[in-house]
């Protein structure tokens, strides 16, 4: 099942609190991520605070983004 993003809040753990399409709320921890191609660049954490939803999904500038099923799928929940 796929949901959009609607809403994320960068943390300062490189984490994301998303908020999807049909309410639920997930915790996304980016750390594994951040030694793997164009992540890197989220090592900065000004650039890592960017993190906006833009078609569906999060994204940070113009050259990243991320699968919002894997974040779906592979986020924790969130206690309401």
């Amino acid at each position: 099942m796929y949901f959009s993003v609607k809403k994320v809040e960068p943390q300062t753990d490189y984490s994301l609190i998303l908020t999807f399409e049909n309410g639920e709320r997930k915790r996304f921890d980016m750390k594994p991520y951040l030694d793997t191609g164009i992540f890197r660049k989220l090592r900065n954490a000004e650039i890592f605070g960017s993190a906006r939803v833009s078609f569906n999904t999060v994204t940070w500038g113009e050259d990243i983004d991320f699968d919002p099923e894997v974040f779906y799928e592979d986020g924790s929940p969130l206690a309401d």
